[in-house]
């Protein structure tokens, strides 16, 4: 009997080939039916090799996302069964005492809680133009949940950093095919010691899912998805950035801006870290026809380690704008929802469109600058829609 990885080696071939045929994909993965994702219903799949699931924008509608309709982002395979008991977190680099600790350590050490907005840094990809290789993600590489585990600053305070410890490294227990490179990247030390950066061991007032990182993750707010290791397995602390696949030339920016199709010199490029702000129409979706009356144009906005001042909406186009009213919840490194009441004045065609500006005065741009990893796309959001 073929293993889960083996089928899914065998089979991914034939999935790419027909991705471009939505119909076709459909027909093929209909027909593997060893292919299923429990509890993720009505996600999006983007990657069939090494499950990389999107969430609908209809699913934008709660402050915390229900966990089988939160995104879930993949580098590679992942690891096989994880027992709780049998798992380790090894703590070592630049520390006085080098660490390993057990699930049951981390349980028992005091529990924090962050409500975090967490975004692939992807996230928006498939939008830049020329287009660009890597998941085509649209909208929904993106969801809220409260996070819970111990601060990671507990766990090096005990270690104790040396002086010369300036960045931390992460390794989670990716099943590595071949020979590409693992996944392995590091943060700045001081983000790593600040109060809401934790190793997660809840989400959503429950364990951790396998596709979430159980038994064990970090939780870095503000940032991008990548910078929150899932399946945790070894920290060490550096005197210098880590040098590895991941961290050059993956995720990192151009200084200046690039034109479309060009690449920066390395030595001209910054790694990606906090998310910018940015606001996504829920509804009405793209494309639907309207009737006549009040229509709730609603969504959800963030801006990673800023705050959401507010969100205008445009019904023209973007020639007039009108402010959205923000929801009542809010925390700190978490999206706020949004709600504007419209009432058209006549039948037509109509583009509706989202705009965003948070407490650092950034607002978006009508269209975010490309660059050759596509990330961090946070033009204004539109879609049309044609009421009766």
């Amino acid at each position: 009997m073929k293993s889960r990885r083996e089928f899914l080696k065998q089979a991914s071939s034939a999935a790419f080939a027909v991705a471009v045929n939505p119909a076709a994909l459909a027909r093929a993965l209909a027909e593997q039916q060893a292919v299923k994702f429990p509890g993720e219903d009505g996600m999006v799949l983007r990657s069939f090799r090494f499950v990389d699931l999107e969430s609908p924008v209809e699913y934008f509608n709660t402050w915390l996302t229900p966990v089988p309709h939160f995104f879930v982002r993949n580098h590679m395979f992942e690891p096989s069964e994880l027992e709780a008991g049998e798992w380790r977190l090894t703590i070592g680099g630049e520390v006085e005492q080098p660490l390993t600790l057990s699930y049951v350590d981390l349980r028992k050490m005091e529990a924090h809680s962050v409500v975090n907005t967490l975004e692939c840094a992807g996230n928006g990809r498939a939008f830049y133009r020329p287009q660009l290789p890597g998941i085509q993600w649209g909208k929904g590489a993106v969801g809220t949940a409260r996070f819970s585990g111990p601060r990671l600053r507990d766990l090096l305070q005990r270690a104790g950093v040396k002086a010369n410890g300036k960045h931390l490294m992460f390794r989670g227990l990716d099943d590595v095919p071949g020979k590409v490179p693992p996944f392995v990247r590091s943060i700045p030390i001081e983000k790593a010691l600040d109060g809401d950066t934790l190793i997660a061991t809840h989400m959503n007032g429950s364990p951790l899912t396998k596709h979430h990182g159980f038994p064990a993750r970090l939780l870095v707010p503000g940032w991008i998805g990548s910078a929150s290791c899932k399946w945790l397995a070894e920290l060490k602390v550096l005197e210098t950035e880590f040098a590895g696949n991941f961290m050059s030339p993956g995720y990192r920016m151009p200084n200046q801006p690039v034109q479309p199709g060009q690449a920066p010199k390395p030595e001209d490029t910054h790694p990606v870290t906090a998310l910018t702000v940015k606001s996504v129409i829920a509804g009405p979706v793209d494309g639907v026809n309207l009737r006549p009356g009040r229509i709730v144009v609603h969504g959800a906005a963030w801006a990673g380690e800023a705050d959401v001042q507010k969100v205008d909406i445009s019904v023209d186009g973007g020639a007039t704008w009108n402010g959205a009213t923000l929801a009542h919840e809010h925390a700190h490194y978490a999206w706020r929802l949004w709600s504007y009441a419209w009432k058209p004045t006549k039948a037509g065609d109509y583009a509706v469109l989202s705009r965003a500006t948070d407490t650092l005065g950034r607002t978006q741009p009508a269209a975010a600058s490309w660059n050759p990893g596509g990330y961090l796309n946070n033009s204004i959001d539109r879609v049309s829609v044609h009421v009766a």
